[in-house]
């Protein structure tokens, strides 16, 4: 896989060395299981898989060499490059300007663009109809455009089904930056909706089945379907894809339900004419790091920390998960954590940050699984475990535990 020139500022020594250990022992990535580092009064349990994907950093490549290619120009990025705050920070402090929030509200408008200025596409990609009206008044996109290739693979999927006359059904969050552009990319070629979770699949099959009115179907969808949807005609023949970051296992899971409505609809023997399997769009890291997770989580662990910008839907997933099982604190930064022993953590239910005193369990051997989002920095991540490491005596050293482990694996 192709390696990326990415800053220093984001790179860690001890989880490059810990992930490179790995991946000379598992090279095809087939071993789940978490690293084990024993520090001696602190376990943790690091993620098999976590950290920047493929996508991410080839955005951060992308939108840093913009800046060094353009002393002097005015560099926008359409919205936040990846959901991290670290690096949208770090990115903003070099004098990029996003143009919009990650809602697509307007921080700047369009028209004070000029031909001339160097605007960046984010990871997620965006709509059909900006990157028309960028065209039209000059701009040129193609050169830093960072849509994530397995973002790129979703729209391409979905074109081939509009062209063979189904309809797309999208899984994701209708606001996020991400499905935004999916949809508009897919109703240029398919009748496209979106449903957020099985909930929503469940509500549309029932349309499929004929058991809920067009005023019905309206009520529950209308802001989230192409324009002309008619649920008494596009119904008949449908495909699943995906906002990438979504649970891989949902998006199975609606598949799934979806096909064997149609199986009841239309029968089993003509199945492929009314249902199209897109299982090899969904993202492989995202199946990845959601599949390290549930591997952590066969451990025996007292507390999860998850490590990742508060608006990362791929991060929030993890977090699901892990609250399951265990207690999970969701952090963006090291200094969320005091040397008290209290985290500032993210309650992704309430959508507002909390704070727990004495989250670590006192106990002779206290076991902690560490993970992070797809977006968020290794450096970050080890800054998080040098942290915790300080709430505890008598610990070996970060680079003792790593010789042990480099000599045991």
């Amino acid at each position: 896989m192709k390696k990326f020139d990415i800053p220093l500022i984001y790179r860690s020594s001890i989880i490059s060395r810990i992930k490179r250990i790995r991946e000379k022992s598992d090279p095809r990535k087939k071993d789940y299981s978490p690293t084990v580092l024993d520090f001696g009064p602190v376990v943790f349990l690091i993620a098999r898989h976590f950290g920047f994907c493929y996508g991410v950093e080839n955005a951060i490549e992308i939108s840093y060499k913009a800046i060094e290619e353009n002393p002097g120009k005015r560099i926008f990025l359409l919205s936040e490059m990846i959901h991290n705050p670290e690096v949208n920070g770090d990115l903003l402090d070099r004098g990029v300007r996003f143009i919009c929030d990650t809602q697509g509200n307007q921080i700047i408008s369009r028209s004070e663009l000029h031909k001339d200025d160097i605007v960046i596409i984010p990871a997620f990609g965006t709509t059909v109809e900006i990157q028309n009206e960028l065209n039209a008044s000059g701009i040129s996109i193609q050169k830093y455009d960072t849509t994530c290739p397995f973002v790129e693979k979703v729209w391409n999927r979905a074109a081939n089904l509009g062209k063979s006359g189904f309809t797309v059904i999208v899984h994701g969050k209708q606001k996020h930056e991400e499905t935004r552009a999916t949809f508009s990319h897919s109703k240029e070629n398919a009748p496209t909706v979106i449903v957020r979770n099985i909930d929503e699949a469940r509500i549309l099959g029932r349309c499929i089945l004929g058991e809920i009115p067009r005023d019905e179907f309206l009520k529950y969808f209308g802001d989230k379907i192409s324009q002309n949807f008619d649920c008494s005609v596009h119904l008949d023949k449908v495909g699943v894809v995906n906002q990438t970051t979504m649970l891989a296992t949902e998006t199975e899971a609606i598949a799934e339900y979806l096909k064997e409505v149609m199986i009841k609809k239309f029968g089993g023997e003509n199945i492929k004419e009314h249902f199209a399997d897109t299982r090899d769009t969904l993202c492989y890291a995202t199946h990845d790091n959601q599949r390290a997770t549930l591997s952590l989580l066969e451990q025996n662990a007292d507390i999860a920390v998850v490590v990742g910008g508060y608006n990362s839907s791929n991060t929030s997933h993890i977090v699901e998960l892990c609250e399951e099982s265990l207690p999970t604190y969701f952090i963006s930064t090291a200094d969320k954590i005091t040397d008290y022993a209290s985290i500032k953590h993210y309650d992704i239910h309430k959508g507002t940050e909390t704070e727990t005193n004495n989250f670590i369990p006192k106990k002779d051997k206290v076991r902690i699984i560490l993970t992070s989002g797809a977006s968020c920095p290794d450096a970050v991540v080890e800054e998080v475990l040098s942290k915790i490491l300080s709430l505890f005596e008598n610990t070996k050293t970060v680079n003792q535990v790593a010789d042990e482990y480099e000599r045991t694996n």
